[in-house]
């Protein structure tokens, strides 16, 4: 995928939903994974000619595997003039090793989040972007449906008052194949996470079943996406 057409889906989500406002400090969370790699390179872009002014930052949560080579991401951050910051932390050990969590995913993600938003509130930015993605969405509404019975998925936007930090989500018009595409055409350096975890989990699970749906039933997905996008549910104002 080209550049210019990742700008402009990302750039129709950011105006669909307000995603960011005049003077933003946003925080880009970086996992070192395609998505968020995708993420750091459209908004750095589109920064240049939004109307609306604002500076972003790269932040990346270690959760301290102790494999993790954050090199080529800070070239990367180098090269785009980003600023870069890894937050040190022992989540790993106290998730898998005090902790012995059988599914550790949920405290995971619950302890990095924490560590994210707190860091950023520090910096002094108010608001952190998050690489989900169009697949993403339509695989939580899955999740949802199967084991928690409801309809729902996370929203573009989500404002923490206990933090005082605001989520944007700007790749949300996104399919996951495109960003593939433009990782694989920018050549963009993607770290393989060191998470024993990673590769099996419920998501993976919600992921082969929409790939099976959508290749018996072809619009699956975007069909979908469509029926979150027009449901009413909360955080998702109509467009």
């Amino acid at each position: 995928m080209e550049l210019q057409r990742l700008l402009s889906y990302v750039r129709k989500a950011v105006d669909d939903y307000s995603l960011i406002d005049e003077g933003d400090k946003i925080a880009v969370g970086i996992s070192g994974g395609k998505d968020s790699l995708t993420l750091l390179y459209a908004l750095n872009a589109l920064k240049r000619f939004y109307p609306n002014h604002f500076e972003i930052c790269a932040v990346t949560v270690d959760l301290g595997f102790g494999n993790l080579d954050l090199e080529p991401i800070r070239s990367l951050c180098d090269f785009l003039d980003v600023k870069y910051t890894i937050i040190g932390t022992d989540i790993a050990k106290i998730v898998f090793e005090d902790r012995k969590e059988t599914n550790p995913c949920s405290l995971c993600a619950k302890m990095r989040k924490g560590a994210l938003n707190q860091k950023i509130k520090e910096m002094g930015f108010n608001k952190v972007a998050y690489a989900h993605h169009k697949d993403d969405v339509v695989e939580t509404m899955l999740l949802s449906l199967i084991y928690e019975g409801r309809f729902h998925t996370f929203s573009p936007k989500t404002y923490l008052d206990r933090m005082d930090v605001t989520v944007i989500r700007p790749l949300l018009y996104v399919k996951e194949a495109d960003v593939v595409g433009f990782c694989n055409k920018m050549k963009l350096p993607v770290c393989k996470s060191p998470c024993p975890a990673d590769g099996n989990t419920k998501r993976e699970y919600a992921k082969e079943l929409l790939r099976s749906l959508e290749h018996e039933n072809p619009g699956t997905r975007e069909r979908m996406f469509t029926a979150i996008v027009n449901s009413g549910i909360h955080g998702w104002p109509p467009v």
